[in-house]
């Protein structure tokens, strides 16, 4: 297997696993509501959106870390992808 290889299916695992925590940000996301007037009878509501918070408080890093990782990967392949080009294009036939 070469370098590249390795490279292109770790970022390619990588963006999957940032693509599905996208996904389920989304759904936690659609169940959160801006504004809520609760009266003391309906604190239940009340627990399901501090738990909706807390699970979209400990995906934010690393949904931020795995999108930054990302795209140094992406900016890594393509530059390694450019110097075998050129390294190509340079030596004599």
């Amino acid at each position: 297997m070469t370098p590249m290889f390795m490279l292109l299916v770790a970022w390619g695992v990588l963006t999957g696993v940032l693509i599905i925590l996208l996904i389920y940000k989304s759904t936690l996301t659609m169940h959160e509501d801006d504004s809520i007037f609760l009266h003391e009878t309906e604190s239940q509501m009340q627990k399901d959106q501090t738990e909706v918070l807390s699970k979209m408080r400990k995906i934010a890093p690393i949904v931020k870390v795995l999108g930054a990782l990302s795209g140094v990967m992406i900016l890594v392949i393509a530059g390694l992808f450019i110097y075998q080009g050129l390294n190509i294009a340079t030596t004599p036939q």
